[in-house]
């Protein structure tokens, strides 16, 4: 059983309410509506997880993300996923360089856009699945591999990444692995007619507010380490642990339409 919360933690509690309406508050200067999807996207980042935005361009997925790096400011990279991007675009390389003095050589490793707070994988799923893949264990275990060496990645470390929808022309399916270390998958889908004019009262007339920090790295962290200490009691543990068993085909738990459709939600899933 978890700990249950002490006074202190109630008031970090209140303190990380405040701060979020004033997140919302912040974002509402550039993003018109998509309650829902800036919701998500904080969830996912207090929970210390990744965040998969799927639309068709022109949703202003991009400027969400990057619209939320800059109220917690944090360091932040955007990388544009081509068919011709190679893995080390991504993770950074060893290059050799020459002491100008002795002139002797060493390997030495530059890094690469993925050594930021947050980073914007825009349009993952038009590069191939071998660069995808450079990003699994960044996602995962929070370092980067090269010549032998573990490079330790910033903290906190996010990867929000868009995504077309697959009938687009130009995409590639995104490998299992990769999908399994996005906490969440978000839908990001057209604004309401309120909305759209909105959105083009906005852009035609000038009135595009500039966003302000309101949180540092440190202050996302002690958010986290609260969010994990929060308690959840049987009954929601037992309704997602009965979930994660019915998805998988040819169990006990599992209905028909899952055995015919559904590969199976991995063990993670419940937690």
């Amino acid at each position: 059983m978890n700990q249950p919360l002490q006074d202190s933690d109630l008031s970090a509690l209140k303190r990380c309410k405040e701060s979020y309406d004033r997140i919302r508050k912040e974002l509402s200067k550039v993003i018109v509506g998509q309650d829902q999807a800036v919701e998500e996207v904080l969830t996912a980042m207090l929970a210390g997880g990744h965040a998969l935005l799927e639309g068709v361009p022109g949703l202003a997925k991009t400027l969400l993300i990057s619209s939320i790096a800059k109220s917690l400011h944090l360091s932040f990279k955007r990388i544009q996923f081509t068919p011709d991007l190679m893995p080390s675009d991504v993770t950074g390389a060893e290059v050799i360089q020459e002491d100008p003095e002795t002139h002797q050589r060493s390997y030495k490793f530059l890094a690469g856009p993925l050594f930021a707070n947050m980073i914007l994988a825009d349009e993952i799923n038009r590069t191939p699945p071998k660069t995808q893949a450079a990003m699994l264990e960044a996602m995962q275990e929070r370092q980067v591999s090269a010549g032998g060496v573990m490079h330790q990645l910033p903290r906190p470390f996010f990867v929000l990444a868009t995504q077309n929808p697959l009938e687009q022309e130009g995409t590639y399916p995104l490998p299992e692995a990769q999908l399994d270390r996005f906490l969440l998958y978000i839908k990001v889908d057209y604004p309401s007619g309120a909305e759209e004019w909105e959105i083009a009262r906005r852009v035609t007339g000038g009135q595009m507010g500039e966003i302000e920090p309101i949180m540092s790295g440190e202050e996302i962290i002690q958010m986290q380490k609260l969010v994990a200490r929060i308690p959840v009691s049987d009954q929601v543990l037992g309704y997602a642990w009965a979930l994660v068993r019915a998805s998988r085909p040819n169990t006990r738990e599992a209905p028909e339409f899952v055995n015919k459709w559904l590969r199976g939600a991995p063990v993670r899933a419940a937690c």
